[in-house]
């Protein structure tokens, strides 16, 4: 695994023609976290991700990754799935894959050999001679997520990587970047699935109109933007303290109304440290689902970055 890396935007801003797509938006990914860049369309995920990538230069503000503006030659450090797929279509799976191995510096042998295995992998074992044009919009989607992960790239970029797979193929993408997770990559996952963002991600930015509408952990976010409680069931009176007050009583389950900059972690152990013996312990908060709805509305408009 190459070092993982780290992600700066500082005071980016981006125009096109009179429209303003990004204003003054600051944010940072820490290396080896999972970010999630969240919006609705047409609120400049991929606007920024391109800005980046140096593929479109920003009217203000500074992008940098390990504190450097992107250039063409760090590129073997960084895996990119774009939204658009971009693979050379008249040619095999196994031959696309190895090219672009190659690009990334691996010797054709160790490729190829990496390439058979991760088709062994996701179920594309039988397509390797096959023109990627004769692929599922699925299956060509699996075969760029391996373009991306080749060379264990210690930045990883995601967009919307789970567009046009099954349930069955959602999940084994999700094991896929939990392992590249896991191995230490730096990851930014583009994705209108919340439970996504729930699993995988460590922190996320919710974008609104090229602003940031939301910014922190996810259950910051979440705690933020709906009421939260805690059920427990205890063996005693819960003590007196300064996280939380009890709200209900429901006979002998007992709802917790924490304080903000709580944490469950926190709560626990007051509980315990008090002899309160929770025999139950389970934190309620709106899903990131309800979260979106409430900064983006049950509708909106439809329009691409």
């Amino acid at each position: 695994m190459r070092s993982c890396m780290r992600v700066d935007v500082s005071n980016f801003r981006m125009v096109f023609g009179d429209r303003v797509v990004i204003d003054d938006l600051s944010f940072s990914v820490e290396p080896g976290e999972t970010f999630g860049l969240l919006g609705s369309n047409g609120s400049g995920k991929t606007t920024t991700l391109r800005a980046l990538l140096g593929m479109l230069p920003p009217r203000g503000g500074r992008l940098s990754i390990d504190g450097e503006t992107f250039r063409p030659g760090a590129g073997a450090r960084v895996g990119y799935l774009p939204e658009e797929r971009g693979l050379y279509r008249k040619d095999t799976v196994l031959d696309v894959m190895t090219y672009f191995g190659e690009i990334k510096g691996l010797g054709r042998t160790e490729a190829r050999s990496w390439s058979q295995t991760y088709l062994e992998r996701v179920g594309l074992a039988d397509r390797a001679r096959m023109r990627l044009e004769k692929l599922s919009g699925g299956q060509q989607q699996k075969v760029q997520l391996g373009v991306a992960i080749m060379g264990d790239p210690g930045l990883l970029i995601l967009d919307e990587p789970a567009k046009g797979l099954d349930p069955v193929n959602r999940q084994l993408l999700m094991d896929l970047i939990a392992e590249r997770k896991t191995a230490g990559a730096t990851v930014i996952l583009v994705t209108h699935n919340m439970d996504e963002v729930e699993r995988l991600c460590d922190r996320a930015l919710l974008l609104r109109d090229g602003r940031a509408a939301a910014y922190g952990t996810v259950q910051e976010i979440q705690d933020a933007h709906g009421s939260r409680m805690i059920s427990v069931r205890l063996l005693g009176e819960p003590p007196v303290s300064s996280l939380y007050s009890v709200a209900r009583r429901d006979g002998d389950l007992i709802r917790l109304s924490p304080v903000a900059g709580a944490t469950d972690e926190e709560i626990l152990a007051a509980l315990v440290a008090g002899d309160a013996r929770p025999v139950r312990f389970e934190p309620h908060r709106v899903s990131m689902d309800q979260v979106f709805v409430r900064i983006y509305g049950a509708a909106h408009e439809e329009v691409h970055a």
